[in-house]
């Protein structure tokens, strides 16, 4: 069962996965092949701006965590 039928092809939930898969460095060459019909550069930029972001915070989170015991 593919997700994305089961969801109505959403393309922000599509980006999210896709920017996810990028950062693990997995991804199968048929989803990437969809991933470009479908997702716009813009898109993908701003998800993975916005993961990036989140990474480094839940990082600094977890260091002062550590550092504070």
């Amino acid at each position: 069962m593919n997700i994305f039928k089961a969801i109505g092809q959403s393309t922000l939930w599509r980006t999210i996965v896709a920017v996810s898969w990028s950062f693990l460095g997995i991804r199968k060459s048929s989803e990437f092949k969809e991933d470009t019909a479908r997702i716009t550069p813009l898109h993908i930029l701003i998800v993975g701006v916005v993961a990036c972001f989140l990474f480094v915070a839940m990082l600094i989170v977890v260091v002062n965590m550590v550092v504070a015991k």
